[in-house]
This record gives C-alpha cells, structure tokens and sequence, in this order.
C-alpha cells in the first residue's frame, strides 16, 4: 500500500451551509455529516465565489478564482476540457492515483472525462445535453441507462415526475427508493471501490444531483419533514429590511421563480423536500463509511464533503442560487482525515477561516504530496487548520444575475463584513455578519458605517481595476458597463 492516501470528494449540489446539524441546524437529521464534522474540520466561513453549478465546479477542478478561470455566469456550451485540460483529477492521476467519477459533471461535452480514468454520469436535467440528444439519452446519462435496464421500460426518464429541474414544487419520489439517482451515485460508488485497482491509490469524485430541484425524496423521508413543515418545525425564511428596493424585479408565484412571493404551503412542502433529500445523502454517507471500513480502507482515506452552492430556499423571496447573499454563496465544507494526518494537522472542530471552492483542488494535493500546478491560485487550508491562521482577509465574488436585474453582482466577503455592488444602476448593500448573519438589515445608508462602506468600496475596486468592461474609472466603481460574453473571454484570456 502507498503512503498516499485515498481521497473521496462529495460533491453534493446547492446544499446551504446552514442545512445539517452540525452547522446548528436542529431541524434536520445529518448524524454521519455531524460524524465526520464532529471528527474532521468544519470551515464555517466557505464560499462559493461564483455560485451556480458550471462556473463553481470549474473553480473546484482547477483551483482558480473567477479572475483566472473566466467563468462568471450560468453558460452551457463552453469546451472545458480544451479550457481547462490541467485538473484536480487529471493531476492526481499523472501522480498514480486511479481517478474515478460518479455523478454530476456539469461539463461540456457532456462525457468529457475531464483528467478522470472514467465516469459514470448523471447529471440530472441538462437543457444543452437534452436539446442535443432529442430527450434524456442512455447513451449520454449513465442513470438512464441503468433506469431503462432496470425498470424494462425504454422510454424511462427522470423528468417524468413533472418536477422541473428548478421548479419550486416538491413530491415523494414514486419509484423504488433503489431506483432514485442519489441512491444510484452511492452504489456505483461503492462498487468502484469494491473493484478499484489494490496496488494504487484511488481518488472518487461522488457526486450528487441532489438536493437541487426537484425536491423529491423517497415517500418516509417526504413524510417525516412534510409533518415538522405543517407543525412549524422548519426554520423561518429570512427577509430583510431592504427586500423592496428590487420589488420592481419582482416575479410573484411563478414556478420558477428566483425573486417574488411563494404561498407559505409551497415554501414549506419545498423545504420539506430539500431535507428530505439531504438526509437520504446523509445514509449514503453511512454506506460509504462502512464500506471502506469492510475493505480497510477507512483508516487511510481522506474524505472531503462540499457543495457547489446553495439555495436561497425563500430567504429574502428568493429561491436557487446565482446571488451572493449567505443562503446562495456560502457552502459546507468538511474535511475529515484519516488518524495518521490528523495527527499531524492538529485538532479537529470548527475553523472560521474564510475558504473558497477553489481551495479544494491545492488542499487535496497537499494531503497527497502532490505539487500543485502552475496557475493555481488556491489554498491548501492546512496553515488555517495547524496555525488557526486566516487563509485571506477577504474573498471577492461575483455573478451575472437575471433575478435581480440583468447585470453583474460583485461582492467582498470580509472577516466581518459583506459588500455587495450591482454594475447595473450601482446600487451598494452592507452587511454586518457576524451582528447579522442572515442579512437582514443593509447598513450602506448608515452614516456609522461610512468608513467600512468606503473601504469595501475600496477593495472591490482593486480586484475590478484594469478589467476589460470598463467597471472602474480612477478609483471609482462604473456602473452601466455592458456584461462581457464568458464564451469570448475563455477564447481570449484561457485558450489564447
């Protein structure tokens, strides 16, 4: 056996920082997330820099901010492999380790390995894959493949529940509970390992389309969260004073909505779904566990638990992700080691360093001795972890966002503070997070916090100084500059 250690990254999809007990969450039943927290590092301060499904998971491969890797907004199209061919995975296995994936990719094309030795994929709905394919295909989504074969129904599609893939309804899952995709990434997951090659290390992305919409976990799970919603027992929404500034964005009751009002019914059935669909990931974690501890396994392997974002879940009348505020942009992040390199790490509990997706990549290197490539601009957390040193005294966000105007939406996360800036009209926010952590009141207009607005102000201006939009004159913020095309960009700045 190697010194290297097994890595396992869970990937699960716009799951909240907030949503497990471990982060405070009473709510909700997460024992084996709580387990690992419990026993790891739990980074209570983790971001995602760019929260939406592409451009976060290409931060995570690459281990590069939205400044190098270009990728800003939700796009579908965009080669990742000719843009990005120096990754997490394909870095690893140049250092022996077998590199295996199961689940969402969110790539394009859709079966680029993308540094990988192989996939199994599911992505779930993907609008650019489906349009391609005619429909759901087995030949592109390894799920429906399995989902045909094992049902004996070969027109057998996920989408046929009549959830969209971001609609704000919820329902049980009306098959066998073998059947849902998040039990199907587990047991090809545990099948890997069961046949992984013994004389190399191994490195298994595991991840899951779940909770992202729809909201469908199986009947017990549905069950047991709809009962705590209709009994008050789910958390309340957050809803801040300075909602109604973008009430003219407003779209009320609509199905997919990102910004406007839902029936209370609606937002508490989907709640109860989104748990719902959290905890049955949480029992795959236990089946995970259990069968490293079966192979030996369990003392040597790493395990890593993130999200690419999460879900607004009616916070502020908004729901899914693309907006920086905490419901959307900060993540879980919990890194659980093997007794060995525990040892060395130091102890384990909460660390409130601010960490970011992109420090995925260079913090699994180096628990595997690996050298971390040229053009990565993360960070191992190991000093934040051994020194309960800060990692960065701030982090830099930003997104194109439609929900609240068609414009980009900067933000600073700093040790205290979050500022927030819309290139459209201008407009600032700020926000107090550690004397309000759900944002609820915007603290821009307060002449106390003119200092705190004006240096914020100051550092987004640094980090936007020089960009080809035009969003800085001098040491002023421009807005009304047009958005630049990501597609253009990666061609320019990445493939150049």
């Amino acid at each position: 056996m190697t010194d290297r250690p097994n890595i396992i990254l869970v990937c699960v999809d716009e799951m909240r920082a907030d949503a497990f007990g471990a982060a405070g969450n009473e709510q909700i039943d997460t024992p084996n997330l709580d387990e690992l927290a419990r026993g790891g590092y739990r980074f209570s301060r983790a971001y995602s820099a760019t929260p939406t499904c592409v451009p976060a998971r290409v931060a995570m491969f690459t281990g590069k901010s939205p400044e190098l890797h270009g990728r800003y907004g939700y796009r579908d199209g965009i080669d990742f492999h000719s843009a990005y061919p120096v990754t997490l995975q394909s870095t690893l296995r140049e250092a022996g380790y077998q590199a295996f994936g199961v689940g969402k990719m969110h790539v394009f094309p859709a079966r680029a390995r993308c540094g990988f030795d192989d996939v199994l994929l599911h992505d779930g709905f993907m609008h650019i894959t489906r349009t391609l394919a005619g429909g759901a295909h087995a030949t592109i989504d390894d799920y429906v493949d399995f989902l045909r074969r094992e049902t004996g129904d070969p027109r057998a599609d996920y989408q046929e529940t009549g959830l969209g893939c971001n609609a704000i309804v919820a329902r049980p899952w009306e098959r066998e509970e073998r059947l849902h995709p998040t039990r199907w990434v587990a047991d090809e997951s545990v099948h890997f390992i069961e046949r992984r090659d013994p004389t190399r290390p191994f490195f298994l992305y595991m991840s899951f389309h779940r909770p992202h919409a729809p909201f469908d976990p199986p009947q017990w799970l549905w069950d047991k969260y709809e009962r705590r919603a209709r009994e008050g027992q789910l958390p309340e929404r957050a809803y801040g004073d300075w909602v109604g500034h973008f009430d003219d964005q407003r779209h009320d009751y609509g199905i997919g909505s990102q910004f406007g009002a839902q029936k209370e019914t609606t937002h508490q059935q989907v709640k109860a779904g989104y748990y719902g669909s959290i905890e049955f990931i949480d029992h795959q974690l236990n089946r995970l566990q259990e069968t490293l501890s079966d192979h030996g396994l369990l003392n040597d392997t790493v395990i890593l638990f993130v999200s690419d974002h999460g879900d607004m879940m009616g916070d502020h009348d908004m729901y899914q992700k693309s907006v920086g505020y905490e419901g959307s942009a900060r993540i879980p992040f919990v890194l659980h080691l093997p007794p060995r390199l525990r040892e060395q790490w130091g102890p384990t509990g909460e660390v409130d360093a601010i960490a970011e997706l992109r420090d995925v990549m260079p913090t699994l290197l180096d628990l595997a001795g690996v050298e971390v490539p040229d053009g990565v601009d993360g960070l191992s957390v190991r000093e934040a972890i051994t020194e309960r040193a800060s990692l960065r005294d701030h982090l830099q966000g930003e997104h194109t966002i439609f929900a609240l105007g068609n414009h980009s939406m900067q933000w600073i996360r700093s040790q205290r503070y979050k500022y927030i800036w819309f290139s459209g009209d201008g407009h600032e926010q700020l926000f107090d997070l550690e004397a309000d952590p759900t944002e609820l009141h915007d603290l821009a207009a307060d002449p106390d916090h003119a200092d705190e607005l004006a240096r914020h102000r100051a550092l987004l201006v640094e980090h936007l100084r020089g960009r080809e939009e035009g969003f800085v004159d001098g040491d002023s913020l421009v807005p009304g500059r047009p958005i630049r095309s990501e597609a253009s960009w990666v061609r320019e700045h990445v493939l150049a």
